[in-house]
């Protein structure tokens, strides 16, 4: 497949969520948006690249990555002692009393200056596992976040792949109307020369006008549908929109024919592969770790506090002189603490952590519904069948159209005939088209419930030469 061959986001290492949560952590995305070169064709790996690096869902879950992983930091930054250094300068003035016969004023006053440059520290010893649970929970929960980055650069790749094929679908659909204008005007040739000739009535070339008329409506029709698809998929890459960008529509592409893997080899890539999948595990993980924290508050937590300061005073007092003092200062607490009583929060943080704990694990039954694959299985071989059936319809319907604009300047067909098989090829080439679309979507569309779009698995899907290629 085309898609799975274009450059994404980190896509050399972020084959997994750890890879690239860890290569989220350490980018940083442009804040510059692409512009489109209006004389170059972009190939469908180019778009890609380029809405992965623009849209914003991507830089929103690019950046979630980031702050996962600076969680983690947090987490684990408590398995430290914190270490402050304070100092502390000041002057204090006081009034003593004191008896008259000593001192005539009967009190004194005192002056002290002093300088205390101190140094603190905070060391939890012990807490019954509450950090590692925190520590664990930050590391489920980055990799949840990087396992939902490589989804987000999915579900881009998917969105611009979708949008791409249906502009291709629209420009060969603009070419078919082209071409059943030609058909139309063709048959009204013939009729034009059939009524000169005296073998055909006016009435035969009034509907044989109407057949072009109607060509010229459709032809205008799919030129403003092939505009719209410019403009979505310019819209889906993140640039501004417009409908004058270039594709690569890749006319002489292999397409599609056969699956490479049976349905219960995808509903197992599905369940290795799928980055939804790891992130509701991991989420799984976060929530049974933060249960683990809410029950460690049940328990005491042991620490110890210390001090060491040089203090150093020189006091002054009306009454006489003092001493003055710069000695070294400290203090040594080993502290245990436990709550007795705190009005139920422990008990109602526990109850939540749990409630949560089975949503994650719900969520997590709920996306192993194998419907999707099933479902892209069933249309991928649908569309298989289609695009042959509708390979046969075109060539038998420009077989006979052929054929019955031979016989009608013959004489021996009605324009009636003509115009029929006029109408069969014309809807037998907006089949093939649509055929055509069809197994490509079809083939993206595999790659994606399977979650194998811009990995470096072997593709679900193998190709054959396009027609008229050996």
């Amino acid at each position: 497949m085309v898609a799975g061959s274009c450059r994404a986001q980190c896509s050399s290492t972020a084959s997994t969520p750890q890879a690239a949560a860890d290569c989220a952590a350490r980018s940083t995305p442009q804040n510059k948006i692409a512009t489109l070169d209006a004389s170059h064709p972009c190939s469908l790996a180019e778009l890609i690249d380029i809405g992965e690096h623009n849209n914003p869902t991507a830089r929103i879950a690019w950046e979630r990555a980031k702050q996962k992983a600076e969680s983690l930091g947090i987490a684990k930054s408590e398995y430290f002692p914190v270490l402050a250094g304070v100092a502390a300068f000041g002057d204090s003035r006081s009034i003593n009393p004191f008896p008259a016969v000593f001192v005539p004023k009967g009190y004194t006053m005192v002056e002290v200056p002093f300088v205390q440059p101190e140094v603190t520290l905070d060391y939890l010893l012990f807490d019954f596992g509450k950090r590692r649970a925190k520590v664990d929970s930050a590391t489920a929960q980055k990799l949840a976040a990087g396992a939902n980055f490589i989804q987000i650069n999915q579900d881009v790749a998917f969105q611009v792949a979708t949008t791409y094929y249906n502009l291709v679908t629209a420009q060969e659909r603009l070419q078919a109307a082209r071409e059943t204008l030609k058909t139309a005007q063709t048959t009204q040739d013939a009729a034009e020369v059939q009524l000169v000739n005296g073998r055909s009535t006016m009435p035969d070339v009034l509907n044989a006008r109407a057949e072009t008329a109607q060509a010229v409506f459709d032809l205008e029709s799919a030129e403003g549908d092939e505009m719209v698809a410019r403009v979505l998929l310019s819209e889906a890459i993140g640039v501004e929109p417009t409908p004058h960008i270039l594709i690569d529509a890749q006319e002489k592409a292999p397409l599609p024919q056969s699956l490479t893997l049976t349905i219960e080899d995808l509903i197992d890539r599905a369940i290795a592969s799928r980055p939804d999948l790891a992130a509701q595990a991991a989420a799984i993980r976060a929530a049974g770790d933060e249960v683990k924290s809410a029950r460690a508050d049940y328990l005491p937590r042991i620490g110890v506090s210390a001090s060491a300061a040089q203090t150093s005073i020189w006091p002054t007092s009306d009454s006489g002189r003092l001493g003055n003092a710069s000695q070294p200062t400290w203090s040594a607490t080993l502290g245990i603490q436990w709550r007795i009583f705190d009005g139920g929060v422990r008990k109602h943080a526990l109850r939540e952590a749990e409630s949560k704990q089975r949503e994650e694990q719900d969520k997590l039954t709920e996306l192993h519904d194998h419907t999707t694959v099933w479902s892209a299985y069933i249309g991928f071989r649908t569309a298989v069948q289609k695009e042959h059936a509708a390979v046969a319809l075109l060539t038998s319907a420009t077989t006979s159209y052929d054929a019955s604009l031979e016989a009608y300047k013959y004489g021996v067909r009605t324009l009636v005939d003509v115009v029929t098989a006029q109408r069969q090829l014309a809807q037998a080439r907006l089949s093939s088209v649509a055929a055509r679309s069809g197994l490509f979507l079809g083939a993206v569309d595999l790659e994606f419930v399977t979650g194998n779009l811009l990995r470096n698995q072997p593709p679900a899907t193998v190709t054959a030469p396009h027609e008229g290629e050996k």
